[in-house]
């Protein structure tokens, strides 16, 4: 079942969708079928004491046209309990270039024996990704809605929200080229307790009032996300 879509803006015939399956698909929606998959559910590089199984994706979200010369053709995709932030030009490159050295292994190997040793790690080698896990400081929940930042520098933030009923900021954008080091106490920018499972979230380009939250409540809050103790207004749906 897919669970969410986004358009591609710097390519105006592709989508991508994600589902219950863990799988992000990339689209061309002139065909009828998907050009290339990312498999989160064999994403080999998750942490013990987590654990989401499946890692469903619930939400996706992509940067505005007008961000792209600052942060790049990205996308975050919260998979289970787990922010992951890719570089879709990497990964699409990485994936073809496994299964173009994956069809070369096949080949050679059936000319020798009639069998196939085709290597299935999802783990592609080359590929740009950050992952905003429970280490640092991230969801103990799976997450239920990821979105860009529109306020002050624009896609600057990443702010996602769960089943733990928190909402996380997250200063994504100084470690993504840059990479983690041993010192990441300011990825985290701001965590903040909602009181109820999150359903949905967005921000708006306000310089108050700038963070909106859906929760399972029958109220609609309304944040300033950036500040320690954001302040929080409720309106009745």
């Amino acid at each position: 079942m897919c669970t969410s879509v986004e358009f591609l803006p710097w390519r105006s015939c592709e989508v991508i969708t994600g589902g219950i399956d863990s799988k992000l698909a990339f689209w061309n929606f002139t065909k009828g079928r998907p050009y290339e998959l990312v498999d989160f559910g064999n994403d080999s590089s998750g942490n013990a004491g987590q654990c989401h199984n499946p890692p469903h994706i619930h939400s996706i979200a992509v940067p505005e046209i007008d961000m792209l010369d600052k942060i790049g053709k990205i996308c975050a995709v919260p998979a289970g309990g787990v922010v992951n932030v890719i570089d879709i030009d990497s990964e699409i490159a990485a994936i073809r270039s496994k299964s173009s050295s994956n069809s070369r292994k096949g080949s050679q190997s059936r000319s020798k024996d009639g069998s196939s040793t085709s290597n299935t790690d999802a783990d592609q080698n080359g590929k740009k990704r950050l992952r905003l896990d429970f280490t640092l400081g991230g969801h103990t929940g799976p997450i239920s809605s990821v979105a860009f930042s529109m306020f002050g520098e624009r896609g600057k933030f990443i702010i996602s929200g769960g089943n733990d009923k928190l909402v996380k900021v997250w200063n994504w954008s100084s470690y993504f080229h840059a990479g983690l080091s041993d010192n990441n106490d300011d990825i985290l920018h701001l965590n903040i307790d909602v009181s109820q499972k999150v359903s949905w979230l967005c921000t708006t380009p306000a310089d108050t009032d700038n963070l909106v939250v859906c929760d399972t409540s029958k109220t609609v809050k309304i944040m300033l996300s950036d500040r320690k103790r954001p302040k929080s207004t409720g309106v009745l749906v």
